[in-house]
């Protein structure tokens, strides 16, 4: 005969006025964590109470019920009521409802506590989600979304963003096939169909990281910190039509600007009018670039001119407000910290004494109407207007009467422009741009744009190397004089000049590097000490110390320092004998001054080197750094994203692509590339190691850069 489950009761439920209600000492809650209990009364004065308190009658001495209750389950919401008694608000004899468990009941009163926390799941962000939805869409703001459930407004609106998230997607996290963080990350976008494809394309890849997914959505974006958007302006960007993308979930900076086309445009627009406004003052030309490449003033005349005298009113606030700084700093001067607001009033005075000392020059207008002016913006996206440079072949001794400037030239920008009417030249420049690489599976040869410049880097290094080793570049310049003399008929006793080379193309980020900054503060340093009368000249270099002597030596020799790739002509120049030449000698004098590029600050990046070379070459980078097995962890990916996780890899590493290895690290780290590669003209290009020889070498060999 089949037993008959025995069926349960459940708890009777009663109201007990509150004043007959006890805390007991035996709830497991003893942390308090999460919502306050003001945060509760709040809330169970504007609802009430939602769920009712779990409570045993307390007994006597003899087992007889005392018609006092205590609370196991509920000590919170018991807290939040007796708060609510205390502001008057409830009185003492309220009925509380309450579910009342036997006081013998063989569950200890312990577990009732512990039972109640425990099974408790909270609510899926997701249900969340709808929940706010819901309310908004009845008319509730975000404000008042978050004052109901005592959130902050962000919290709300983080929630209803994930409205922007493809339903497909949404259907994915509900069945757990991504994390909430996954989720959040494809908020950036409202596009579903861009979200469906990064998705798609990451389903089966163990690399799905939030930031990743952010990065293929937003990699056809600029950052909002990108110097042409500060340029520029938020603002006048989305009244233009544009759109920002926001992440409310992480730190976005402001966002990501999603047409590029309309940025570039605006940027290309409002440079443009700013060189018309230059173009009033008479200048003979002007170039116009958002990136203008380092050294591109070299070989140009700087115009001299003098400030705009202050004015009395000036004149007294830069006193005040210098003699402000130099209390403040007298003051805290030996402070580990400056208080906040001090550091603050510091800052305030230096921008102040800056703008005042950045007054406008004042030139001769003869030498106006042949010199020019570069515009372009720094790193803040600040308008930077350079002006006073003449040209070697604008640079007459005397005007010439009637000349007027050109009104256009090849490359220039004239068109519809107040400014080629009245002569000046405006040129929009840009530097070239190079074929896409083939994202095939082989090794190939470096682009020889790629490995221009890669070697425009070392040569900058290097040249701020010598500047600071005065040994190895008097042993450079004798070198180069020793070759001259005994090697071929000079054309006169002694005429020693330094072929400076020009870099035809460098990276974007070349004048920013740590030895770019390094020769150009140097210089303008020894510009200023340095006097321009030639009668004196002579005199002043010879009352130099030695010491003085020998630096300036190194800067001015430094500059002949030409470690530049060249594709080798078979059939003219530069041959191969000489780019091999070169490439031996940049590596001798490399090993001389004992430069490492990973010091001076060069790491592979997607922009500089891992983008712009196949598929091969990335993983060979990886396994050369990490292991083949970390290389194998990305061999499936698209070129992009393997170029994107390489960086990562690779960060740090210390691991260069040939063109910047030195002989011995060459030798070390092993090398992909042949020391000479056969172009499809049969040419050949040297890109690879040499071997290492000391300083001592340097008088038996070629030096390109410096002629007698």
């Amino acid at each position: 005969m089949a037993s008959v489950k025995q069926k349960i009761s459940l708890n009777a439920s009663r109201d007990i006025p509150f004043n007959k209600l006890v805390l007991s000492q035996s709830n497991v809650r003893r942390i308090k964590n999460g919502q306050t209990i003001e945060n509760l009364a709040a809330d169970i004065g504007r609802r009430g109470l939602l769920q009712s308190l779990n409570v045993r009658p307390v007994l006597d001495g003899e087992g007889s019920e005392t018609g006092t209750f205590e609370v196991p389950a509920g000590g919170r919401r018991y807290r939040a009521l007796e708060l609510l008694v205390k502001q008057k608000r409830m009185t003492k004899t309220q009925p509380v409802p309450c579910v009342v468990t036997d006081a013998n009941s063989v569950v200890p009163i312990e577990e009732d506590s512990l039972a109640e926390n425990f099974h408790r799941e909270d609510l899926h962000p997701l249900d969340m989600f709808r929940a706010f939805q819901t309310l908004h869409e009845q008319g509730a703001t975000h404000e008042e979304i978050a004052s109901r459930f005592f959130v902050s407004a962000t919290f709300v609106q983080q929630r209803l963003r994930l409205a922007k998230v493809s339903p497909k997607l949404l259907e994915v996290y509900e069945q757990d096939g991504m994390t909430l963080d996954q989720l959040m990350a494809f908020t950036v976008t409202d596009d579903h169909a861009r979200q469906g494809q990064v998705w798609q394309s990451l389903e089966t890849s163990w690399s799905k990281e939030p930031q990743q997914i952010r990065r293929m959505l937003t990699e056809t974006t600029v950052r909002a910190t990108d110097r042409r958007a500060q340029f520029v302006g938020i603002d006048a960007y989305v009244a233009a039509g544009g759109v920002v993308l926001r992440d409310l979930f992480e730190a976005d900076n402001g966002g990501w600007l999603q047409d590029p086309v309309l940025l570039d445009r605006m940027v290309g627009d409002k440079l443009r009018a700013a060189a018309d406004e230059v173009a009033a003052e008479g200048w003979k030309w002007i170039v116009v670039d958002v990136d203008l490449p380092y050294g591109h003033t070299h070989g140009l005349r700087v115009l001299p001119g003098s400030f705009v005298d202050l004015t009395d009113e000036e004149q007294g606030s830069r006193e005040a407000l210098q003699k402000e700084y130099d209390d403040l700093e007298s003051e805290h001067g030996e402070a580990d910290d400056l208080p906040e607001e001090v550091d603050r009033r510091l800052g305030d005075i230096e921008r102040a004494l800056e703008a005042l000392e950045n007054r406008p020059m004042i030139y001769d207008p003869v030498e106006i109407a042949r010199a020019g002016v570069f515009v372009s913006i720094d790193r803040d996206g600040d308008l930077v207007i350079d002006r006073g440079y003449v040209r070697p072949e604008d640079d007459v001794t005397e005007p010439i009467e009637g000349d007027s400037a050109e009104t256009g030239s090849e490359g220039a920008d004239t068109t519809g422009s107040d400014a080629a009417v009245r002569g000046t030249t405006i040129t929009m420049g840009a530097q070239s741009s190079e074929p896409d690489e083939d994202d095939d599976d082989g090794i190939k040869p470096l682009p020889d744009r790629l490995l221009t410049e890669l070697t425009a880097h070392r040569t900058v290094a290097l040249r701020d190397a010598v500047a600071g080793n005065p040994h190895v570049a008097l042993t450079l310049l004798l070198h180069g004089l020793v070759s001259e003399r005994f090697r071929r008929h000079g054309a006169s006793c002694l005429q020693v000049s330094l072929i400076e080379t020009h870099f035809p193309v460098q990276s974007a980020d070349l004048r920013e590097t740590s030895s770019a900054k390094a020769i150009t503060e140097r210089h303008e340093s020894w510009a200023a000490d340095i006097p321009s009368e030639d009668s004196i000249l002579w005199d002043w270099l010879a009352e130099l110390d030695d010491a003085s002597r020998l630096a300036l030596l190194a800067h001015c020799v430094s500059f002949g320092v030409n470690a530049l790739h060249e594709k080798a002509n078979p059939y003219g120049t530069p041959s191969v004998h000489t780019v091999r030449q070169r490439v031996d000698q940049a590596d001798r004098l490399a090993h001389a001054v004992g430069l490492d590029m990973v010091e001076v600050g060069w790491q592979p990046t997607v922009a500089n080197y891992l983008g712009r070379v196949t598929k091969a070459r990335i993983l060979a980078a990886v396994g050369e750094a990490k292991g083949t097995a970390q290389a194998q962890l990305i061999d499936h990916l698209k070129k992009p994203e393997m170029a994107e996780k390489a960086a990562d890899l690779l960060a740090d590493t210390g691991w260069l692509p040939e063109p910047l290895r030195t002989s011995e690290a060459a030798a070390v780290q092993g090398s992909t590339d042949s020391v000479v590669e056969t172009d499809s003209t049969g040419g050949e290009t040297v890109v690879g190691d040499s071997e290492t020889i000391g300083d001592d070498d340097l008088a038996t060999t070629d030096v390109p850069a410096v002629a007698a």
